[in-house]
Parts: C-alpha cells; sequence; structure tokens
C-alpha cells in the first residue's frame, strides 16, 4: 500500500497530530466545524521524516501528490496559482505535533512574481498591497529559502523609511514599495547568487523543503531539547490559501489567547495591527494594540471571535491560542493550539475548569507539567526595597531576575557559563532561543505581549519586559539610554516581569508562596497519588520549607554539611588532626553540643513527620584545607621568622599527604569511616538520641531514623547496628523516656542491591541513594563525566538522557527494583525509599512508582512536583 503524503483540510481532523501535526490537525478539525478557515492542505510528519531518509530530498511522492492538491485549492477559491488574471497565493507553514512557536520556517504570499503582483493590484483595485505583499514575499522567500540573513532585508527597509520620513511600514507609498521590491531582488541576487524564481511550483518546493530543513535548525534542536520534545516527530507543512490583513484599514491580523497565559485570568489576551500581516505581530517589528481594542475598531468582528474562543475551548477543553486575520471585514481562522502558558497560569485555569465542569481533576492533573511547578516559585523584588525605576514596557512574563547585561545571544550563552545575564535586544528572534534559554530574564524595546520573546520566555518560565520604548539600544558602543541614563554592556539591572519595570543594579527579592490554585491542584495529588514525598533537608530552616511544600518528613539529613559553617571547621580539623585520644576527645566534646543542637532544631521543624539522618559520608580530608593551599604557605614560612607556625603547617601538609586518595569518592567514607574512627559516629549517635529524649520530654513526637552510608556487606551494617543500639538504649533509659526508632541503610553499591536479602534481615528501612549508585554502576565519577565527556556522549546518543538527571531505567534502575524485591522477600515490612537527584525527577518518580517503593525524596523546592508527578504516574497507569 503506497504511503499517503497529503490530507486536504477537509480530510484530516484533530486525531490526526502524529500525522499531520498539531497546526495541521486542527485547521482540518475547525474546518470540520464549519468554522471560517481559509482552504488547504497538509504535507504530514512523515514527509519530513522520508525527506531525510532519502538524503534530504522531497519524496517523488510528495512531488505528484502536491499539484493536484493546488488544482483542487484552485478550483475551491476560483483563482489560478500563478494566473495573474486572478491569482491565488498560498501560505506555507511548519506544524509539529507538539508545539514549537517561532522554531521553525513560515512563507507568506507565496505564488507572486513580476507578472502576477500586476494581476493582484489590478484584481484587488489596490496597488499598494500588491507590492506590500510581493516585497514580503522576496524578504521572507531570501531569509527561509536562499539563506539570506533578516538584517540584509531590514537594514534596507530602515534605510528607506528614514530617507523618506516615515515612522512605520503602513507609511510608505506605492512608489517606495516599488522600488523595495527591486532593491529586495537585488539583495538576492547579490547574497544568493541567483535570480529571484518567477515560477511559482518552483517557490512552493522550494519553500515545502525549508520547512522540512526548519526541523533541524539549531532554535528547533535547542527548543527541543529545552522541552524534552523528542528529536524524531518530524514537521508537517501546511498550504494554505491567502487572506490579507494588510489591504486597507477595513482589515488587520492578530494574536489572542482565550485566557490570560500569564496570570490564567479568563478574559481574552491578545494583540492585533491594522492593515498588517501575521508576521508584524509575533516578530515584534511593530508594537500592536491590545486585543479589548477591537470593540472599538471591529466591534461586530469582535463580538464573532467572543463567540468562537468559547467555542473552541468548549470543544478542546482547553485554553487556546489563536491568529486570526481580517480581509476587508471578513474575519478568518489561521492557527488554534492549545496556548502555552506560565505554571501560575497553567493552575489557575486546571482548577477554573474543573469548577466550570469542562475537565476532571485528573485530567487537571496531567494538564500542569511538574517542571513547570518549579516556575509557581518565581522570585519577587522585595517590595520595601529602595529601587530606582529607570523605564516601563510591557510585564510580557512575571518573575524578577538581576544579572549583568548583554545585547547578543551568542555572547548571552557564552557568559552565562560563569554570570548571570539579562538579554537585551530591539526584539527576539527563533534564532535567539539558546541566549533566551541561557539569560535569567529578556528585556526587548519592541514587541507586545504575544511577541515571540514574550511567548518563549513565558514557556520557559523566565521574567521578561517587552517593548520598552524608552530605551534606546547602540549595538556598536554596547550601550542603551533611558533618557540621560546610561547602562553598559557588563553593567548589572533587575527586570520585572510582572510589572514591567526596569531598575538599575542588583535589588532584593523575596522567596515565593505557592498559589491558592496550586495548593487546591497539589491536595488533589495527594488525594490519588500512592508514593511518599519527603525531602532533603538539613537546617532546620529548610525543613520548615520543605512542611510549608507538603513534604510527608525528612528523607535525607546530610550530617557533613552541619560540619562545614565557618566555626565549625576549625574544630571539625582538630578532630581530624589530633595526635591522640585526648585531643580527639576534647574535639568530639566541643562538636556534640552543636550537632545536637542541629537535630533538636530539625526534629522540631518536623515535628511528628519521620526524620532520616544520615551518619557522616564523605571523606576527612574534604574538611581539610588543599594541598596546594598549605604547600605554598609552607613555601613562605621558610622564608619567614616564624618557626612555629612553619612546624605547625608542615604537621598539616603531612597529615592531608597521609589522608589523600587515588580516589576517594570509593575510598575511606562512609560506614567505613565510622568503623575504623568509631569515636565519630558515637558522637553523632550520642547527638540524635540527646536531641529526640529532650524533645519528648518536652512533651513533642519525634520519629527518628538513622541510616548507615555505604554499606556493601551485611557484616558493616551489623557492626554499627550494635553500636547504635547501645547508645541509644542508654540515653534513654537514663532519661526514663519511650522512644521508637528505626535503623536503616542506604543502597548505593551494586553489591548493596545485590545482596539486598541478607542486608533486609538486620534493617528496617532501605534508602536507594541513586547518585552513588548510579557513579558506582556506570564506572562514571560524576564530576569528572560531567566535565569531559558525559555533554558529548548526549550529542553523540550514546546516552539517551543524562543519567544523573534521569534515572537509568534499565541499568540502575533494575537495581532498585532487584533491591527492593529481594529487600522484602526477607522482609515485608521493609520501608524503601529514594533519596538521591532523581527523588525530584518526573520521569524517575514514574519509574518509582511501578517499581513499588515507598517514598520518594528530594530538595525541598522540588517536592511539589514529587507529589504532583507521583499523582500523574497513578493516573497514567490507569490508563492504560
Amino acid at each position: 500500500m503506497a504511503i499517503r503524503y497529503v490530507y486536504s483540510f477537509t480530510e484530516g481532523d484533530g486525531s490526526l497530530k502524529t500525522v499531520l501535526g498539531g497546526k495541521g490537525a486542527n485547521l482540518a478539525e475547525m474546518t470540520n466545524l464549519g468554522l471560517p478557515v481559509p482552504p488547504g492542505f497538509t504535507i504530514t510528519t512523515g514527509g519530513c521524516l522520508d525527506y531525510y531518509k532519502e538524503g534530504e530530498k522531497i519524496p517523488e511522492a510528495i512531488l505528484r501528490e502536491v499539484p493536484g492538491y493546488i488544482a483542487d485549492l484552485e478550483e475551491e477559491t476560483e483563482k489560478g496559482f500563478g494566473n495573474p488574471e486572478n491569482p491565488l497565493l498560498v501560505s506555507v507553514r511548519s506544524g509539529a505535533a507538539i508545539s514549537m512557536p517561532g522554531m521553525m520556517d513560515t512563507i507568506l504570499n507565496l505564488g507572486l512574481n513580476d507578472q502576477v503582483v500586476l494581476g493582484l493590484a489590478r484584481v484587488t483595485n489596490n496597488e499598494r498591497f500588491a507590492f506590500d505583499c510581493y516585497r514580503r514575499f522576496i524578504q521572507m522567500y531570501g531569509e527561509v529559502v536562499l539563506g539570506i540573513h533578516g538584517s540584509r532585508f531590514g537594514r534596507h527597509l530602515d534605510r528607506l523609511k528614514a530617507d523618506v520620513g516615515v515612522k512605520n511600514d503602513p507609511e510608505l507609498s506605492v512608489d517606495h514599495l516599488r522600488r523595495l521590491v527591486e532593491d529586495f531582488k537585488e539583495i538576492v541576487k547579490s547574497e544568493a547568487r541567483v535570480e529571484f524564481p518567477q515560477e511559482p511550483q518552483k517557490q512552493l518546493f522550494g519553500a515545502i523543503e525549508a520547512v522540512f530543513k526548519s526541523w533541524q535548525n539549531k532554535r528547533a534542536i535547542v527548543y527541543r531539547e529545552a522541552n524534552q520534545i523528542p528529536h524524531n516527530l518530524g514537521t508537517a507543512v501546511n498550504i494554505q490559501s491567502m487572506v490579507f490583513g494588510n489591504t486597507g484599514e477595513e482589515s488587520g491580523t492578530g494574536v489572542l489567547f482565550t485566557r490570560d497565559p500569564s496570570t490564567g485570568e479568563k478574559v481574552l489576551y491578545g494583540e492585533f495591527l491594522k492593515n498588517a500581516q501575521g508576521e508584524d505581530v509575533v516578530s515584534g517589528s511593530r508594537t500592536p494594540m491590545p486585543i479589548g481594542q477591537m470593540q472599538q475598531e471591529f466591534p461586530k468582528i469582535y463580538f464573532e471571535i467572543v463567540k468562537i474562543t468559547q467555542s473552541l475551548e468548549h470543544h478542546y477543553h482547553d485554553m487556546q491560542d489563536i491568529e486570526f486575520t481580517i480581509e476587508n471585514g471578513r474575519l478568518y481562522l489561521l492557527q488554534t493550539r492549545t496556548g502555552k502558558r506560565t505554571a501560575r497560569a497553567a493552575t489557575k485555569v486546571a482548577v477554573d475548569m474543573v469548577k466550570e465542569k469542562l475537565i476532571t481533576k485528573e485530567d487537571a492533573l496531567l494538564r500542569i507539567e511538574p517542571r513547570h511547578l518549579e516556575q509557581i516559585l518565581h522570585r519577587q523584588i522585595d517590595t520595601s526595597a529602595q529601587a530606582e525605576i529607570i523605564a516601563k514596557g510591557l510585564p510580557a512574563s512575571p518573575g524578577a531576575a538581576s544579572g549583568i547585561v548583554v545585547f547578543d545571544a551568542d555572547e548571552a550563552e557564552r557568559l552565562a557559563e560563569s554570570n548571570k545575564v539579562i538579554l537585551v535586544s530591539l526584539e527576539t528572534t527563533p534564532e535567539d532561543i539558546h541566549g533566551v534559554l541561557a539569560a535569567q530574564g529578556v528585556l526587548t524595546t519592541r514587541g507586545g505581549m504575544t511577541s515571540h520573546a514574550a511567548v518563549v520566555a513565558r514557556g520557559m518560565g523566565k521574567p521578561c519586559v517587552c517593548g520598552c520604548e524608552s530605551i534606546k539600544i547602540d549595538f556598536e558602543e554596547e550601550i542603551f539610554t533611558v533618557g540621560d541614563y546610561i547602562v553598559k554592556k557588563g553593567d548589572q539591572i533587575t527586570i520585572n516581569g510582572g510589572t514591567g519595570e526596569v531598575i538599575p543594579g542588583q535589588v532584593r527579592m523575596i522567596e515565593p508562596e505557592l498559589s491558592v490554585e496550586a495548593r487546591e491542584i497539589l491536595s488533589w495529588a495527594d488525594e490519588i497519588r500512592q508514593l511518599g514525598v519527603r525531602a532533603n533537608a538539613d537546617y532546620g530552616a529548610d525543613a520548615k520549607k520543605a512542611r510549608d511544600y507538603g513534604a510527608e518528613g525528612i528523607g535525607l539529613c546530610r550530617t557533613e554539611h552541619m560540619f562545614m559553617a565557618p566555626e565549625r571547621i576549625p574544630v571539625v580539623q582538630n578532630l581530624i588532626l589530633s595526635e591522640n585520644e585526648t585531643e580527639q576527645r576534647l574535639a568530639l566534646e566541643r562538636l556534640l553540643p552543636m550537632q545536637t543542637g542541629d537535630f533538636i532544631e530539625i526534629f522540631a521543624a518536623m515535628e511528628g513527620l519521620p526524620v532520616t539522618i544520615r551518619l557522616l559520608d564523605p571523606p576527612l580530608h574534604e574538611f581539610l584545607p588543599r594541598m596546594t593551599e598549605i604547600v605554598e604557605d609552607v613555601a613562605h614560612l621558610e622564608h619567614a621568622d616564624n618557626p612555629e607556625e612553619l612546624k605547625a603547617k608542615r604537621n598539616l601538609l603531612r597529615k592531608v599527604k597521609n589522608m589523600s586518595e587515588s580516589n576517594p569518592m570509593l575510598g575511606f567514607r562512609g560506614c567505613r569511616l565510622g568503623i575504623i574512627i568509631p569515636a565519630i559516629y558515637e558522637m553523632q549517635m550520642k547527638a540524635i538520641f540527646t536531641a529526640v529524649v529532650k524533645l519528648i520530654q518536652e512533651g513533642k513526637e519525634v520519629i527518628p531514623e538513622v541510616m548507615i552510608p555505604l554499606v556493601a556487606r551485611v557484616t558493616e551494617l551489623r557492626y554499627l547496628k550494635d553500636r547504635l543500639n547501645r547508645i541509644a538504649q542508654e540515653i534513654i533509659a537514663e532519661a526514663g523516656v519511650k522512644v521508637n526508632y528505626k535503623l536503616g541503610t542506604m543502597i548505593e553499591l551494586p553489591r548493596a542491591a545485590l545482596t539486598a536479602d541478607e542486608i533486609a534481615r538486620h534493617a528496617e528501612f532501605f534508602s536507594f541513594g541513586t547518585n552513588d549508585l548510579t557513579q558506582t554502576t556506570f564506572g562514571f565519577s560524576r564530576d569528572d563525566a560531567e566535565g569531559k565527556f558525559l555533554h558529548s556522549y548526549l550529542e553523540m546518543e550514546i546516552l539517551e538522557e543524562n543519567p544523573f538527571m534521569s534515572i537509568d531505567q534499565d541499568g540502575v534502575g533494575k537495581l532498585v527494583d532487584l533491591g527492593t524485591r529481594l529487600g522484602r522477600q526477607v522482609n515485608p515490612e521493609l520501608k524503601v525509599g529514594i533519596c538521591g537527584e532523581h527523588g525530584g525527577d518526573p520521569k524517575s518518580i514514574e519509574f518509582f512508582h511501578r517499581t513499588g517503593l515507598d517514598y520518594v525524596s528530594c530538595s525541598p523546592y522540588r517536592v511539589p512536583i514529587a507529589r504532583l508527578a507521583a499523582a500523574q504516574a497513578v493516573i497514567k497507569e490507569k490508563a492504560y
């Protein structure tokens, strides 16, 4: 059976997104609903994939099928493709199955040439409109198909407007536009070394191939990687008869959302331009009018739009992003798609639609992307801080950010490796996606709330201020000015995407709170999920924040972090460098009350909830100065008159040399340290249970869990378990209270997972330390791997994902599954969790749910994400 590559809008429907792409499927669906959609047809995503399979050559079947569909369009519109008497012009647009706004290419007004433009002028009785379309087409075709940089056309246009003394494109006369057409053709000839093509069919297949090629352009690849969109989907190509928003004052074009994509409020949100084409709105080349102003400019059409938006929301059960054109007073829909929105808007829209009975709670939970929940936690400017506002633009994407000013996307990407940057530009284009991704926020002087910068920034959860026209940028001098105020490249600025304000310098920020709607979404998630969610927290403040975000306990308290405080480092170093038991005891006696206070603070913050405390894990040399620093100090002191200090430094150097290891990750750390230097673990055990009994005596409920790190053999756990029980019972008996505590171990070595049945006989819980388990399974040192070769492995597709970000289900995941099953075979009551960074990764959480773990533990700020992802895992499992 022959592969079908082409569908007319009347042949497809909304269920064919993977075949027709999102845009093509929705155009077909709207056509079937009887909405005013210009006729057209779609070349499938399979055509794009086969284009690449055939060595970047358009499949012969497409070359054969497309002319027939053009003939159908000619019949339906009663126009002729390439016919000057009554010309048919078409648009050629991309459309992937998953929306990628602005990342691939579009060409409008295709079919124009030197003869057809004259015919279009006669038919429409509007010579200015015809030549305006032609100059736009030459520019778009030159950029998209022939690869000419857009600035070549843009600078020429700007010079012409300056020469004739006009500010906006619509003020150019017919003669000016005729001149532009000839000049643009000369630019094509000089830059591409070809004449501008006059044959409409050649133009069409050139445009189709350009759209196929745009699937693999840099900005599309960067966007897919940033949004975790597969690279093997391909893009469809939509060929649609043109309708024109640039025929005069009774025409226009616009983009609107059925709800506010920043806040989720149920109001029409968008912009339009009179006497313009769609690219004028989304490119940011002109600052448009708010959609509400259409009530005065086009009252009947505004009422029609309101009815259509309500109809589309009820049909798709989701907020829609709609592109429309008005041609001589008649409305046409060019696209509808699920609207990109901020996380705050997504939660409000989801909750509101449940209340409006458009969707179920389960639907609402699946609507929120877990990783975007982080965006709800946007930092805001502290209103009590004194801030000088030097400019104000449109509040295009909420949140606040500070950083150094850069004017170029490439430079933003480079400098962001070591600095926080704010990308400042006239407007952003899809080619700037890598710079937007790298920047903390975006500031543009042109464009509106639906411009490229605004849409992309909202999708990424980055603050954005658009259309800040009071700012004047001098790219040669690398400065921007606001009146007499000058800001240079490298200067710090702060932008407030919620108000549109631009502030010099760095401004104090405040941490955000979950919105009412987000809390409601998470309460629904809690009703459904089966996995518990705990937090990794080392201090009382972290524990309190985690509890506020819904953590059901602490899954990992890393005691070594408590040793890192500046005032404690000297005490820890005295312990490590002690020469005898007396010195060691004195150091431990100083540390004991510090550790006891730490544990009191964290137990109190988590009163009534379990707290898992991991005993000291890293090698001791991590608490000592670097050897190179000590060597430099010794060399300096050898030329100074200070023999006592020189002796002390040499002694320190000797100790550090003795403690240095070839491979510290696999060396003297974890339980090995606690067995060989028992005093350290004994001090921590005493501190834990001293804190526990003190709080119990105060009437507080404490649920302590003590975790032994880096166990490889059951004998290690048995040895330390006996010591823990002895110390705990002594303290508990002396206090005369009852304490229910658990002892368990981290499973972070392959041997521990393979012998989990032996270990489980002596443990009440397992916690998989997936960071170290990934390192020891792969044989990777994480720091070395990520710095040396991991990025290349991902680019070369040797690895599909970074295994430190998302669990390696086929390898590390098998060890987690095996360890869980072996442990529960001998100890059915064994509690099993995970406390690596994977505990906050949605894809990993889905795997842990399927594996049957009891809980995941992650950083406090990822607790809401884990709660939602755990619920989504249940819903997805039921769906299958």
